[in-house]
This record gives structure tokens, sequence and C-alpha cells, in this order.
């Protein structure tokens, strides 16, 4: 598709243009009566129509065949990985730990498709509402065939080996510490350079996710609109078999194609993929005293329809500097409204002595006490504030939602769950005297 360093276009949700040939691009039109080199013209729109313009995302894709030119299509066995219906299940509010999806042998080649598997969710895509986090684990790159995703948009963490996303619209590179979200219904395949890769995703159905707004912070601090990247045009012109696989009302589909779909040759508009790179974050913290809420570490969120009250906050924990000053440095111990689903990219999170890994995932429903373990709770209740303390080799993030994310009956029942994770808590020694101040 590409050929050379791939280009990347700077912004978030800007009005992008890009052609991969000269002149593709219609001037004054947006579907002129012949389009140049014989393309069709075709509109994306992943809002209403009638959305406010800040809020409406859409692009126009100037390609060599609609997307409409496939072969209708049929069921697609997932073996009973992906899920949708979280209500038949009972959640239980105990806090929940996992171990990282293995990944697959050698003699099992599984791409990025087949190595989907549903962990928890909330809502319901029918509606456009909620959320679903699946965990993923591949040695395969996607061959022959494509996948959209027509319940939500996809911020997907990659956490072992590089990726290849190769969209409609261009090609994204990725590795681990960068995220990259792929718009609703845009189709793509994953490669993986490196032969395998693993990873989290949040398939967010309801509104598509944006920056935060600053407030006091001011117009420097946290994520920078110029890192976000978008891929410039890059078309395939492939005839042949090939599969296009969709996500609809929670189910696979499948259907036969005679050519790619990844044949768009030139699009404007700000309904795009793009990559961030998680180091790039700028975090804020006190200097003073106490602790901020986590909501300093926000890089992006999906609003609700109530004001204030975000569907989805995603957060990131990345290296930083503690200095303040006669407070407990770490994550105090906390309940709270929102449910949070926590994952591990690299090295040690910092609240948590051992037990967290790389890969790993856990999990704090709505007023699940929790907060650090008896040995990191001792070790910061004695520790000298005299000087800073500085993480560094860290990586971690959290899907933080209004409502409760149910674990599917594959993820209660996993063996990678750690069924003695509260133990954590439990050394935890009682200091209370009366008698002493």
């Amino acid at each position: 598709m590409t050929t050379g360093p791939l280009q990347y276009q700077s912004g978030f949700a800007n009005h992008f243009e890009s052609e991969a040939l000269s002149g593709a691009l219609p001037v004054g039109r947006n579907s002129p009566q012949r389009c140049p080199y014989g393309l069709y013209a075709e509109q994306l729109s992943v809002t209403a129509f009638t959305a406010p313009r800040a809020d409406n995302r859409r692009s126009w894709l100037y390609r060599i065949r609609p997307a409409a030119m496939h072969a209708p299509f049929e069921p697609y066995d997932d073996g009973g990985r992906l899920v949708s219906d979280f209500s038949a299940l009972a959640t239980p509010p105990d806090p929940m730990r996992w171990n990282p999806l293995p990944l697959p042998a050698a003699a099992t080649p599984i791409d990025f498709i087949d190595g989907l598997v549903t962990w928890a969710g909330q809502g319901d895509p029918s509606v456009q509402a909620g959320a679903t986090l699946h965990l993923y684990a591949a040695n395969r790159s996607m061959q022959g065939r494509s996948f959209y995703d027509a319940d939500g948009e996809l911020l997907i963490v990659p956490q072992h080996g590089r990726h290849r996303f190769v969209t409609e619209l261009g090609v994204l590179e990725a590795e681990p510490q960068e995220i990259v979200v792929i718009p609703r219904g845009l189709r793509f395949r994953v490669e993986l350079p490196d032969g395998e890769g693993r990873g989290y995703v949040c398939e967010n159905h309801g509104a598509p996710f944006r920056l935060p707004d600053l407030g006091p912070i001011g117009s420097n601090g946290l994520a920078h609109a110029r890192d976000f990247l978008a891929p410039v045009a890059a078309y395939e012109d492939v005839d042949g078999p090939h599969q296009l696989v969709a996500k609809f009302l929670g189910r696979l589909w499948s259907a036969a194609m005679d050519h790619s779909p990844l044949d768009v040759v030139a699009w404007h508009g700000n309904c795009a993929p793009y990559k961030y790179d998680l180091r790039r974050f700028n975090a804020i913290g006190s200097i003073s005293h106490d602790h901020p809420d986590p909501s300093i570490f926000l890089v992006l969120h999906a609003a609700s329809d109530t004001p204030g009250t975000s569907a989805i906050d995603f957060v990131v924990f990345p290296p930083r500097i503690l200095a303040m000053q006669d407070t407990f440095r770490p994550p105090w111990f906390h309940r709270n409204v929102a449910s949070e689903f926590m994952g591990l990219i690299h090295g040690v999170y910092d609240a948590k002595a051992e037990g967290f890994l790389p890969g790993g995932a856990s999990l704090h429903n709505c007023m699940t006490g929790h907060g650090p373990d008896a040995e990191t709770f001792e070790k910061a209740s004695r520790a000298d504030l005299s000087t800073p303390d500085v993480i560094q080799g860290t990586m971690a993030f959290m899907f933080e939602a209004r409502h409760v994310w149910r674990p599917t009956a594959r993820a209660l029942a996993s063996p990678l769950r750690q069924p003695d994770y509260a133990r954590c808590w439990q050394g935890l020694q009682k200091h209370f005297d009366p008698a002493r101040r």
C-alpha cells in the first residue's frame, strides 16, 4: 500500500485532506457528477447529520469501488469469544485481577479478529450506549481480509509487539505505549511486523472520544492536540478473493468480496483514524500537598447525556514526579461512583507491590473499596518526603466508566483470574491508639 517512511497529519479532529494521486480530491464539490480518475464519492458519518458543528464527525472518501460492493453477509463463528449481553450474569462487587492473556502457540495461527475475546462490558450497542472491553492476543497478520465495527469506535492499546493498522484512509504504525483509535465503521486490517501482538480494546458504543477541556489547567498540559497523528491517503487496487468481517449488534458477520476494500485514493474531513504516543502526555500534579484526583491524567473521554459526567474516561499513569509534602503520595484508599478497569502496558505500577503484570488487568467497580496494598502503604507511610519520588519505567492506564463494568462468564471463570487478589489488603495493620495522637 505504501513505500518508504510513513507520513502523518497532525491534530485532533481537524479537517484533514489527503490524496494519493495528484488531483484526486474534487475542488468545490463533495460529490461531483464525475469524480477525478473515475472514482466514486462516498461519505462516512459517525455522528448525526444534525450534530453541532463542533461535534460533527464525517469524511468524504473518493474510492475505486463503493463500500456496498460485496456479497451478502453470513454469520461468522467466533467460538463464543465475543459477548454483547451483560445482564444475564450476576456481577459480584469483589475487586478482581487477571494475569496476561497468553500468546497463541506457534502451531495455531490466530490474527487480530480471531484473537479478540470479550472481558467486560456495559450498555447495549443497539442503542449506541455503553462500552465493551476486549483483550486480544495474536501471532499472525490479517491476510486477505478486513474488519469493521458497526457497534462502536475502537480505542486499541497495544501492549506487546509492533502493530500496523492498514485502513481505508491510510496506514498507522503503533508500538506499545502508543494508542490507536479507529472510527466506527471504518475498514482496516492489523499486521504484526514482529510476528505477534497483544493488547486491550475499548469498544465505545456512544459519542466519539474527544479531548477534555482544560479549564483552570490553562492552554498547556495533558494531551496536546498536535501530538495526535492521522494518516495520509494510501490505497490498494487489488483484485481477487477477499473476506470482509463486520461486527454488528454484538455478532460477527462475513461477506465475500472480489477486491480489497482499502481502495480510497483521496479523502477529506474530520472522521479519521489516529494514533497518540502516551509518552508525550504532560502529567500535572501537586507541588505543595495532597493528592489530586485521577482526572488530571485524562487523555480522552466520551461524553454522556449528563453534563460534567463522562461515559468513559481514558486515563494514563505515565512516568512522573511526586513532590507533595506531608502527603501519602501513592493513590489513596478510595471508593468511587465510577467503575475502573485498569491495564498495565509496561513496567511496574507504583501503587501495587506485586502481581499486577504487563498485559494483565484489574477491575474495581462502583463503590468497591481499593487502594495500595499493605506493603506499599507501610513503605509510603514512612517515606522520606524531603526529596521527590521520581517514577520511571512504567505506563499504566484505566478505562473509568460511568456504569458498572460487568465481567463475562469467561473472565469470571478464567484461570488467569487471581483468586487471592483481595489478600493484598488483609495484611494492613491496625495502628489506631486513642491514647496516642
